[in-house]
């Protein structure tokens, strides 16, 4: 066999692999699309089927009726974003300093620390936060929300964009301020903007903590800040589980990830590989 046919065939057995592997991954999310267009008692059946016998938007309406599905969706929309636009702004000023520190020990031993914070689980603080929540007045609000998923993402992204600075040669730097940039002009004209695969990448990944968080925002809230993750948990109850609507209340939560991601993608895929190699 012939190397040219010996590469085709790796190339197609590859691909095949990577079919059946996506597939793996995709068939929960496409059986939960497909199950949000089910009617209500297809839903949960002895006998499933992949295809509803008939196509409806039931299971939608009787969600949106039976809960203020708008308004979690917007108290999602606004701690999300808001914490983490913070989180990334705030995060990659200390990602830079991190990254320029004369002393490499420092540096080391300052992003160390910030992994140890990281490593900390949610719940383990979620208690304590619901405590004070209440001593400051704050229980059921969403600054408080925000304030807290704002530091609990600033380890990761300093983590992350620590690396990603440190891809950018220092050369770039020194040539702005020669033409008279000052440190904060430069960072702003010509560290961010290089630097946009990895701001866009740890973008996403920070936005999935708060966008997908349960557990603290059920301590944390009751009403007024109840995100949609929380709002979920109403069509449980001590006698039945109402998944109908819970599939479209899922689909439809998912669907602005699935935009920003298709929207970031570019940057997603050469953020993969910055700050792997420096110079």
């Amino acid at each position: 066999m012939s190397a040219k046919k010996k590469d085709r065939l790796l190339t197609a057995a590859g691909a095949i692999v990577c079919l059946i592997i996506l597939m793996f991954f995709l068939f929960p999310y496409v059986y939960l699309v497909l199950s949000s267009f089910k009617p209500p008692h297809e839903v949960v059946t002895t006998s499933p089927s992949m295809l509803p016998s008939r196509w409806t938007v039931e299971n939608y309406q009787i969600a949106f009726s039976q809960m203020p599905v708008g308004r979690y969706f917007g108290n999602s929309v606004i701690a999300s974003v808001a914490s983490t636009a913070l989180a990334v702004f705030i995060g990659s000023l200390a990602a830079y300093g991190c990254s320029r520190l004369n002393s490499t020990k420092l540096a080391t031993g300052c992003l160390l620390i910030t992994l140890a914070m990281r490593l900390i689980p949610m719940i383990s603080v979620a208690i304590p936060m619901f405590g004070i929540s209440i001593q400051w007045g704050v229980y059921d609000t969403l600054p408080f929300l925000i304030m807290f998923y704002t530091a609990f993402q600033l380890p990761f992204i300093i983590w992350m964009m620590s690396s990603y600075f440190k891809g950018v040669p220092e050369e770039l730097e020194e040539a702005a301020q020669i033409d008279g940039c000052g440190l904060v002009r430069s960072f702003v004209s010509i560290i961010l903007p290089v630097s946009k695969p990895g701001i866009a990448t740890t973008t996403i990944l920070s936005f999935l903590l708060p966008w997908n968080d349960f557990m603290f925002a059920l301590f944390t809230t009751s009403r007024n800040a109840k995100t949609l993750p929380v709002g979920l948990s109403e069509f449980v109850t001590s006698y039945d589980i109402n998944l109908a609507p819970m599939t479209a209340i899922a689909t439809f939560f998912s669907i602005p990830i699935i935009i920003m991601t298709f929207y970031l993608q570019k940057y997603i895929v050469s953020g993969m590989t910055l700050g792997a190699v420096k110079g």
